[in-house]
């Protein structure tokens, strides 16, 4: 609430008085800019120092986008799944069993739909997986390595928040979903993508610390970079995402983003004309149990249309993995450093 004194206070309180408005001092307040109610200093209390190392902790490094893409290719498109199912409905505690059956839906139909989709098209993709996932339907791991094209990479152990934990456990879960995953497919992953985006202050050390290639969790440009840490370079390679290239926030028919799948494949394809002429690369990230559903799928199909017709062939399509490996031997990275 912001409270005024002099002329302009008499003044609102006469024309208060005149309309016959007796207006509750909880009104004003709701009516208010809302402040977050927290026991943080805020940011005008801060020193610039203070910002800076908080702002340094982990930032964009230098741009890892190639002068060209295998092939001749103009620009590269990977596909991405994340393949939550259940997790999403227990992650918290509280599941019901209208909302483990909503889930179910990822693996028991959306998944297959999917992989027959990219199966047509004989595209490569990338699904990241909380390791409870797969394991309470681990036949998605040979579906899903059938075709020999995708890649099967992290994507946390029950798709916890990453900031609600504390480092020991945070770092448990992560060990507890490579070991997991390297069990039920075979191969050690070394993609990581943290569930719901969500990185703690101790996600980059961790997942350098296990001795992941690349990360896909942030959105500090629209081209591969590296991560730097606390001002120095690391060696691991970012495959950004955002919000806009996401399915979930609106696709969600009880959300207050709502939008008609056709109306978001004309974004995709918008953002796939840009990166075209720039050369650049595009990241989606779908999910089974949103993007399976049949009148969903109709934006990836356009959007796989789009993009053939559009390019004329000249676009790479790739997993993460071999993303990352492609830009790292172009910009001559190096390994990632551990710490």
């Amino acid at each position: 609430m912001v409270c005024r004194t002099g002329p302009f206070a008499s003044l609102a309180l006469l024309t208060s008085l005149a309309a016959g408005l007796a207006t509750p001092v909880a009104s004003l307040s709701a009516q208010a800019q809302p402040v977050p109610q927290t026991t943080a200093k805020p940011g005008w209390k801060w020193s610039i120092d203070s910002v800076r190392s908080v702002v340094n902790e982990v930032r964009a490094g230098r741009s890892l986008l190639p002068a060209g893409w295998p092939g001749g290719a103009k620009a590269a498109v990977l596909l991405s799944f994340d393949v939550d199912n259940e997790t999403i409905a227990v992650r918290y505690g509280e599941p019901t069993v209208g909302s483990l059956a909503e889930m179910q839906y990822g693996a028991r139909v959306g998944l297959p739909r999917i992989l027959k989709l990219l199966d047509r098209h004989k595209l490569p993709a990338s699904f990241f997986i909380p390791s409870v996932s797969l394991g309470l339907t681990p036949s998605m791991a040979a579906d899903i390595k059938a075709s020999g094209r995708h890649e099967i990479a992290v994507h946390g152990w029950i798709h916890e928040l990453n900031t609600t934990l504390p480092d020991s456990a945070e770092r448990a879960l992560l060990k507890k979903a490579i070991a997991e995953l390297t069990e039920l497919t075979g191969k050690q992953p070394v993609g990581y993508r943290a569930p719901s985006w969500n990185f703690s202050p101790n996600t980059l050390d961790i997942v350098r610390e296990l001795g992941f290639r690349y990360e896909s969790s942030l959105m500090a440009d629209d081209a591969p970079y590296e991560i730097n840490q606390r001002g120095k370079p690391t060696g691991l390679v970012e495959l950004p995402v955002q919000w806009i290239l996401d399915d979930a926030p609106l696709f969600d028919p009880r959300g207050e983003r709502y939008m008609n799948p056709r109306d978001v494949a004309r974004v995709w394809m918008d953002e796939f004309d840009k990166a075209f002429d720039e050369g650049g690369m595009v990241v989606l990230t779908l999910h089974p149990h949103v993007s399976g559903h049949r009148s969903r799928i109709v934006a990836l199909e356009q959007f796989i249309a789009y993009v053939k017709q559009r390019s004329g062939g000249a676009v790479w399509w790739a997993t993460h993995a071999d993303a990352a490996e492609y830009v790292r031997g172009q910009a001559k990275l190096g390994e990632p450093s551990k710490r």
